[in-house]
């Protein structure tokens, strides 16, 4: 196969960025996109040139790491994958694929294709936590869990906060990512300790971050690489409103 690239190449966030075109001649279907940007830098390298900055760790579909824009869209046109899960044949013969970072300016460019994530992790600071003692575990069946709560609450921690979500949505919006981390520990008793203010803290770091309200398009939802629901949009923003009314009965 012989690919052409515009691939988009950036400083950093305060230099104006811009396409730049990148020949990958034979390279072979199996190759995941990844691989094809690792040959693509290998071939750079050699020509004393800059390689293209990409983020990358596991190679599996775990980490999140891999987030590019393929064709304007995140994660590339197949659903359900991830970049580096994303193989070259699904790609035609001779065809120019563009290759972008997340646009959301709460993820500011670090270099080239890399962004600071770091408002999700300030998010799940803020409250994607349960408080435990310490010490031995107890035994996995201590804590009777009924099998769809279990299986809805396995559902939403499958997200592997890539933050798809928040790239493809036209206001920037994190709400689906947070949802998931609310609900899935909202969903377990040993996340009943923190269910009223894990919400409250979660969304109001959030709404720090910059990012923007849910659009309601459900594009998140076709994006995501582990297909997580909308429908856990919906949850958080009950436990929310739950955390808002037992807040105004505790002043009253």
């Amino acid at each position: 196969m012989n690919l052409k690239l515009r691939i988009w190449r950036q400083k950093n966030a305060d230099t104006p960025g811009h396409f730049v075109e990148h020949d990958a001649p034979n390279v072979t279907p199996d190759m995941s996109f990844l691989e094809l940007l690792d040959t693509v830098n290998e071939e750079l390298t050699l020509q004393g040139k800059e390689p293209i900055a990409f983020d990358s760790d596991c190679r599996e579909g775990i980490c999140g790491m891999c987030s590019l824009v393929i064709n304007g869209i995140p994660h590339g046109h197949i659903k359900g994958t991830t970049v580096c899960q994303l193989h070259l044949r699904h790609f035609q013969d001779g065809q120019t694929i563009t290759v972008e970072p997340w646009r959301a300016r709460p993820f500011p460019v670090i270099k080239d294709l890399i962004v600071d994530r770091g408002a999700f992790d300030r998010i799940i600071q803020a409250g994607g936590y349960i408080s435990v003692s310490t010490g031995q575990a107890i035994e996995g069946n201590a804590l009777p869990i009924p099998k769809d709560t279990a299986e809805l609450a396995m559902d939403a921690a499958a997200c592997i906060g890539c933050g798809a979500c928040v790239a493809v949505c036209k206001n920037a919006s994190a709400a689906l990512f947070v949802a998931a981390k609310v609900s899935h520990l909202a969903l377990l008793p040993q996340g009943q300790r923190e269910r009223e203010r894990r919400v409250w803290h979660m969304v109001k770091a959030m709404d720090a971050a910059g990012f923007g309200s849910c659009s309601n398009t459900s594009a998140c939802e076709a994006v995501c690489p582990k297909s997580i629901s909308v429908e856990f949009i919906g949850r958080m923003n009950r436990e929310y409103m739950k955390s808002l009314i037992k807040a105004q009965f505790k002043n009253t």
